[in-house]
């Protein structure tokens, strides 16, 4: 059972340090709207290394299980537990006071989870708080307003929340808290743009960015953005690239756009730069020219933006970043060619993966039977379907001496399939069995044996069958 704590910094507080002469309230200002819940232990973790980072980049507000895990595996070395602090810049309108933490909580290899509602730029100085912040090991942004969290640049929050990146933590965060996650931030400090209005006129008063606040490893030269499908919101990221190009807020020539549907959708990056796409789809757009007309009160044209679509569980490299595998669009006097979110690549990468493709041979529904993926390549992909509601799918895999594997799985919404990592002798050494149809699952194991080691993936049923076909995605580094 999670046990929660609640500390507010309130008035009687601030009382209480003035009448000891005011010498505690110089150095711990008031912060009336400060709330702390801590969820789960109430001791921090203490440990020495931390095998991150790791960062997850959300379409809308909500954690999302399967990333959220593959970063509490990769930090934890899939070992021990950690402790993540949630900051939010507003409290919830309704239901639980901590609906990140609630979600945190229910995942393998969580010692605590605080959350904080920060509502002014003054609480990023508050001891208590870049004190939790420090001891965790994965920061998350909530959902909200990133001009708030953008106010944070410069206080010691930031410098909390760059410090457990540092020592091999992570962060991340959805909606607002995806924007915040990029090195140039759309703010939206005077008012959200729609498609239209930045393609309308890039330099709209609405455009803002805040630049040099977080610049994390591999992720140079990005503007994230959010609601990606739903909201339509392709338009404005060209502009923003645009506007990143044509301001110098970049280097190199070259822009890049990272926008996330919302839904489930979660972009997963890990310490070496590769990112893996979860749940809904995400897109990569690269301007990689000066813009033909961005100006202010004219529309912008811009040619040949390059777009990569991810799919659940392909993959983007983004430390070596492609030069293949993406659909070319262009913006004319404002207005953008058909079919933005879907496109022929001009060239093919390969597999989805990067890697080779292994398709299921029936019957492998036991250790003895698995299909042979010992000398696919990685990053491979191994596909296959839940043909009946028992149906187990084995694939052997072998793994060297400190070698790390994972697994990210892409499951239709005909079933509910679980996902295991077993040894030579049936004992299962990780596993990911998150509920309902339709649910990615994922996992990480690190061989410590000396030598080379075989063992067995089980893509298993747990609910409905189908023909429809899973994709797991399985890296070997």
């Amino acid at each position: 059972m999670s046990v929660q704590f609640l500390r507010r910094s309130a008035a009687p507080t601030v009382i209480a340090l003035l009448m000891l002469g005011g010498a505690l309230a110089a150095t711990e200002p008031a912060h009336a709207a400060a709330d702390r819940i801590r969820l789960g232990n109430a001791t921090d973790v203490s440990r020495t290394t931390w095998n991150g980072p790791a960062f997850t980049m959300n379409g809308d507000g909500s954690v999302v299980p399967a990333s959220m895990t593959r970063a509490i595996d990769d930090i934890r070395g899939n070992t021990g537990t950690l402790d993540v602090v949630v900051l939010a810049g507003s409290a919830p309108t309704s239901g639980s006071k901590t609906p990140e933490c609630d979600t945190v909580m229910t995942l393998t290899g969580v010692n605590s989870c605080t959350s904080w509602t920060l509502t002014t730029a003054a609480d990023g100085t508050n001891s208590q708080l870049n004190s939790d912040i420090r001891k965790a090991e994965f920061v998350y942004f909530a959902g909200g307003d990133q001009c708030r969290y953008a106010a944070w640049k410069g206080t010691p929050l930031e410098a909390s929340v760059e410090s457990v990146v540092a020592k091999g933590g992570g962060s991340g965060g959805g909606s607002a808290g995806h924007h915040i996650n990029s090195p140039i931030v759309y703010d939206a400090c005077h008012g959200s743009v729609t498609s239209s209005e930045a393609l309308a006129d890039p330099y709209n008063s609405y455009i803002s960015f805040t630049t040099g606040m977080f610049n994390w490893p591999n992720y140079a030269n990005v503007t994230n953005d959010s609601h990606f499908v739903t909201r339509d919101r392709m338009g404005r990221t060209m502009a923003f690239v645009a506007r990143a190009l044509k301001d110098g807020l970049t280097t190199g020539g070259a822009a890049w756009g990272v926008g996330v549907e919302q839904g489930g959708g979660s972009l997963f990056v890990d310490k070496n730069g590769l990112a893996t796409e979860y749940g809904k789809d995400a897109y990569v757009v690269l301007g990689d020219h000066a813009p033909e007309q961005a100006v202010a009160g004219k529309p912008l044209t811009f040619s040949n933006y390059k777009i990569w679509r991810l799919t659940p569980a392909t993959t983007f490299d983004f430390k070596n970043r492609p030069t293949c595998g993406y659909y070319r669009r262009s913006v004319t006097n404002g207005v953008t060619d058909a079919n933005l979110y879907a496109g022929t690549p001009e060239s093919s990468c390969g597999s989805p993966s990067g890697g080779d493709t292994l398709s299921e041979s029936e019957p492998n529904d036991s250790r003895s039977a698995a299909d042979d993926a010992t000398t696919v390549a990685s990053p491979a992909t191994l596909t296959g379907s839940m043909k009946s509601s028992s149906d187990n799918d084995y694939f052997q895999v072998t793994l060297a001496s400190n070698q790390n594997a994972t697994v990210q799985c892409a499951i239709p919404s005909a079933y509910d399939a679980d996902l295991y990592l077993m040894d030579t002798s049936g004992t299962t050494l990780e596993r990911s069995v998150n509920d309902g149809a339709g649910t990615d699952e994922s996992l990480s194991f690190t061989r410590t044996a000396s030598g080379t080691g075989t063992y067995y993936l089980d893509v298993e049923a747990y609910s409905g069958s189908g023909t429809a076909p899973y994709s797991c995605i399985f890296t070997k580094s």
